[in-house]
């Protein structure tokens, strides 16, 4: 290829425009001719590692309580690692976005409320707002309702990753749809630069971004202090080379239920890993404790957008819950954000 694929995807590009989003479409144009091929393999392996990361994370989350709680439900009958909120909710996302084109928050916020499970782990705040739009309340009367300035926790950023996908060529829109997204349930501007930081790392993710390059773009969008602190921390480790273990890691950038506390966290993992195994990379997340299925689900979608479904561990892939209607989603999402050539 004669130029990056990143920079031919930039140059091949339109967007269509709505009143609620915009979505990208890429173009078959771009590239050689298996670059459409290659870019889908990314589509599936963001969704599938975020599922994955989330699945085999859940085992490690919490407390004894948490972890007894989740020995006993985190399998389907037929014996399948089950995934939590993490995914059903860039399910949603995904879902929403394949059904109507463009980013409808109603849409969206109906959709995160009928789905809404309590075995899937959802926190505290994030039940209770869902189950009032559940009765019809509007979601801009209550994303702010329990907690007065909006939720600053990492659930409006463990679902991010869908809209790195679908906003990949216009990353104006993308902050601003990470914004929106993030807002319906996670409204404090730690919550929603969260979101934008995952989403942006899963935009260059996809287009092949070098490790530094997604690192570098994804946090030139943060200014929040407890972002920008520990970015700088991890930059210097991963320019400098240096590793430092996973109980500095977590001491150091966090391993909580905040956004400031788990999101640099899973994008510095994700890119210390991205050359290594997939399961390295959960086996170190394990070791940092704390949010496991969180941090493992954002560090997977940006470690699969970036190497593809087909490097993800097979074994895990066959006992993952529902990853055959994963797979087909996420072809879905891509086949809506492509036009086809005629």
């Amino acid at each position: 290829m004669p130029r990056s694929l990143l920079k031919c995807l930039i140059e091949k590009h339109y967007c269509a425009s709505a009143a609620m989003g915009t979505l990208l479409f890429l173009s078959p144009e771009c590239g050689v001719k298996d670059s459409a091929a290659m870019i889908q393999e990314r589509f599936e392996g963001c969704l599938l590692g975020l599922a994955l990361g989330d699945a085999m994370g859940a085992p490690y989350e919490g407390g004894y309580l948490e972890r007894g709680l989740w020995g006993l439900i985190g399998r389907t009958a037929s014996g399948a690692r089950r995934w939590t909120d993490d995914t059903q909710m860039s399910l949603d996302i995904a879902e929403s976005l394949i059904a109507l084109g463009v980013l409808d928050l109603d849409d969206l916020a109906h959709r995160f409320a009928a789905s809404y499970r309590w075995s899937r782990g959802y926190g505290p705040g994030a039940a209770r707002l869902l189950k009032r739009i559940a009765k019809g309340a509007d979601w801009r009367e209550v994303n702010r309702s329990i907690y007065p300035g909006g939720s600053f926790g990492n659930g409006g950023a463990m679902r991010a990753p869908m809209i790195g996908l679908c906003y990949a060529q216009c990353p104006e829109q993308l902050v601003e749809a990470a914004r929106l997204s993030a807002s319906i349930t996670h409204a404090h501007p730690l919550g929603i630069e969260g979101a934008v930081l995952l989403a942006s790392a899963t935009r260059l993710a996809l287009g092949g971004a070098t490790a530094l390059e997604i690192f570098q773009g994804a946090a030139a969008h943060c200014n929040q202090e407890p972002f920008v602190q520990r970015l700088a921390l991890a930059a210097g480790w991963l320019q400098s080379g240096q590793e430092p273990s996973a109980k500095e890691v977590a001491r150091s950038l966090g391993n909580g239920i905040e956004a400031s506390q788990s999101c640099v966290t899973a994008l510095y993992i994700a890119l210390r890993f991205l050359p290594r195994p997939f399961a390295e990379m959960l086996a170190f997340i394990a070791h940092c404790r704390g949010d496991v299925d969180t941090i493992g689900a954002m560090a997977g979608a940006i470690w699969g957008a970036a190497r593809g479904a087909s490097h993800l561990p097979a074994a895990e892939l066959d006992q993952l819950e529902a990853c055959s209607r994963l797979r087909a989603v996420a072809a879905a999402l891509y086949q809506t954000t492509t036009v086809e050539n005629t």
